[in-house]
């Protein structure tokens, strides 16, 4: 950098005619550094820029910051110390920086941010902010982790929350669908984090699933999507999240049927509505009425929350989604390409027509996972009875049932087979097996009785008293008048 008095040389020579190319040979600089100080026009005093002190951590900040980053999407008991992140400097990068400087790192880094969440927004009535926790619930005698949708509106401090198996665009759509509905109309925008479920950020460009961009064009609201590293932007449902874990969700709930439990969750959130607002004073309930005010009316057609894909069935007929949930088709289905409806509770598979020819609950599960419906292949095994003994059918027929099959001759398990087929197309197949169970244990099973009995079960039920039905005194007395005598 040029002193002052050689700048001043340079501007004097300038002004009394030199040419560029002289001035450079007569002090001795740049062309360019020439035309730069002649060109300038401000020279005021600068204030002093303090230049930061070098540290060995330098080099690391931004790993440091990335495994930070990574931690706010991980099970709180679970995040990274600054001790364990200093460990894994030595051992993994090969970083000789003290653990002090480590740590005073960490905890300046953490500073920043939590007072960069702090900072207070102010959201428009009709707003709404999309986000998914996670929670363990009982289900089929097992505690497992499911997801659970939350939306909520900053405005009134109100949310509602729906759960689900994972956090796939199904479940997404599906979720704001059924609290649309609920509160009778669509907010004008929607703020995610970072196309959590309904997408992918790639750089700053965020793709969208073909599913959800037809669900919002369906809709019509305005979506954002959080900035990276700024949760801040949505506060309000990250409270909310919390919230619906430690208030709905303790003790661990108990799920018969997720769409029913669902259902019901829907209304769990009246009692924080009925409270005041944390800081406007007003109750909850009734500043979100405002919140709707501002709401789209609901589309005239209901979204159809459903992705449909062709799937080609292995050798036993079954289809395979995401590389490890496989269901069952049918038989004859074999080595052949098979429609799929997938939702978010469960997977349809379809015929040609569009009909749908079986539904299985939808797996979420880490491991391989197999769902069978053998009622499909009813059709199949009655035309091949010798297969009975060795068919998945067999394994789930009750006891008693299965012990009757197996002594029978191939022509009568033949017919037994065809029975159980014309049971399930009337009645279902959980009634066709239980009508046949029952007979099966007075010792003989026939069509006659396994109908009435599969009628009874899918009507007003086994154990339902029959109706008493009107009087018959006025007949007596209409058509019998001295009966009694007459007899």
């Amino acid at each position: 950098m040029l002193k002052m008095s050689q700048i001043n040389h340079i501007r004097d020579l300038a002004q009394n005619g030199y040419r560029i190319s002289k001035i450079a040979e007569e002090t001795g600089a740049d062309v360019k550094t020439v035309k730069k100080y002649i060109a300038m026009e401000d020279f005021s005093p600068m204030p002093p820029q303090k230049e930061p002190a070098k540290s060995k951590i330098d080099p690391y900040k931004e790993v440091i910051k990335e495994w930070l980053l990574q931690d706010q999407k991980t099970w709180r008991k679970q995040r990274h110390t600054a001790k364990r992140i200093h460990d894994r400097l030595k051992e993994e990068l090969d970083c000789d920086a003290s653990y002090s400087v480590v740590q005073r790192y960490v905890k300046e880094y953490l500073l920043r941010e939590r007072s960069k969440a702090t900072q207070e927004l102010i959201w428009d009535p009709g707003t709404a902010q999309v986000d998914f926790g996670e929670a363990d619930f009982h289900e089929n005698g097992s505690v497992i982790r499911k997801k659970y949708l939350t939306v909520s509106f900053p405005y009134s401090n109100n949310s509602f929350t729906q759960v689900f198996g994972g956090e796939n665009a199904e479940c997404v759509c599906q979720g704001l669908k059924d609290i649309f509905q609920y509160i009778g109309g669509v907010p004008r925008l929607l703020i995610f984090d970072n196309a959590t479920g309904v997408g992918r950020r790639m750089g700053d460009r965020i793709k969208v699933t073909e599913l959800f961009s037809k669900f919002r064009a369906h809709y019509g609201f305005l979506l954002r999507f959080c900035n990276p590293n700024s949760g801040h932007e949505k506060g309000n449902v990250e409270k909310k999240v919390g919230y619906t874990r430690s208030n709905l969700f303790v003790p661990i709930p108990r799920i018969a049927d997720i769409q029913d439990y669902n259902n019901q969750l829907l209304d769990a959130h009246k009692t924080k509505a009925a409270e005041p607002h944390y800081k406007k004073g007003l109750l909850i309930r009734d500043l979100f009425e405002e919140d709707q005010s501002a709401f789209s009316p609901l589309p005239r057609t209901e979204f159809n929350v459903c992705r449909y894909e062709w799937v080609k069935a292995d050798g036993y007929g079954k289809v395979c989604l995401e590389g490890k949930h496989y269901y069952s088709t049918r038989p004859e289905f074999a080595h052949k390409r098979v429609l799929l409806g997938i939702r978010a509770h469960v997977v349809e598979v379809l015929l040609d027509t569009g009909e749908v020819m079986v539904t299985h609950q939808r797996s979420y599960t880490e491991k391989r996972s197999d769902s069978s419906d053998y009622s499909t292949s009813l059709a199949t095994l009655m035309k091949n009875a010798g297969a009975y003994l060795n068919s998945g059918l067999r394994q789930e027929l009750p006891e008693t049932l299965r012990d009757y099959l197996d002594e029978q001759t191939k022509p009568i398990l033949k017919d037994c087979l065809r029975m159980m087929h014309e049971l399930n197309q009337q009645y279902g197949f959980e009634a066709a097996v239980s009508a046949m169970d029952m007979a099966a244990a007075r010792g003989r099973v026939n069509l006659c009785d396994a109908a009435v009995l599969a009628a009874r079960i899918t009507g007003y039920g086994l154990h339902s008293l029959p109706e008493a039905g009107p009087p018959l005194e006025v007949y007596d007395t209409a058509f019998l008048k001295g009966g009694d005598q007459q007899c």
